[in-house]
């Protein structure tokens, strides 16, 4: 039913549909919300955060149109769940989130199960390590007023970005930006409702 519900609304990449079916969503939501884990609706976990509702993972999965071989960037930890279906689909995920309870139980959590290609870093989303270097995906699972100029420039020549773009107390507009020989090509997708992308790390949680 969960599989069936996303191909309903729309998500047709075998590959996304498996990794979804295969990554157990229970696992990343808090205790009291396991009977809603597969329901298509975002649910709160710690530090005022949010594990994004099914669809709109699968949707923005699909969008990055990953490749084995690809390194991800994703801004925004959280419970970790989009890191976890990411990891199915590619080589190496690096995982950026400010919260350092978040940053720590997603790491235990991911360990757990297996899921050894992905690096969970506490660190500012704003401000990517230079050592990190650069991606051929970029994922944000917040909701930035713009994307920075910085960021872009981790792209790799033919590398997509996709983040939700617009006011931090209001709709925002997935949005996704190829580099290309050119420049970027942007391009805008759906409204979404994602929690704000802030800048340093936090101070407290």
């Amino acid at each position: 039913m969960f599989q069936l519900n996303l191909r309903r609304r729309g998500i047709s990449d075998q590959a996304v549909l498996r990794a979804m079916e295969e990554v157990p969503r229970e696992i990343f939501v808090e205790p009291a919300d396991r009977a809603d884990a597969y329901r298509d609706s975002a649910l709160g976990i710690a530090c005022g955060q949010t594990i994004s509702q099914p669809f709109v993972v699968a949707y923005m999965t699909e969008q990055l149109q990953l490749q084995m071989p690809h390194r991800v960037l994703e801004i925004g930890t959280g419970s970790g769940y989009q890191a976890a279906i990411l990891s199915r689909l590619c080589s190496q995920v690096l995982t950026i989130e400010r919260y350092r309870t978040l940053a720590e139980i997603a790491r235990a959590r991911l360990a757990k199960l297996g899921y050894d290609n992905i690096e969970v870093i506490l660190g500012d989303g704003y401000d990517i390590p230079a050592a990190a270097g650069t991606f051929d995906r970029i994922i944000v699972t917040a909701a930035m007023e713009q994307i920075p100029e910085a960021l872009l420039e981790r792209l790799k020549p033919g590398g997509i970005l996709i983040a939700p773009v617009g006011p931090h107390h209001g709709t925002q507009t997935l949005v996704r930006v190829t580099r290309t020989d050119a420049g970027f090509d942007r391009r805008e997708l759906v409204d979404v409702r994602f929690v704000p992308a802030l800048p340093g790390i936090a101070r407290e949680l």
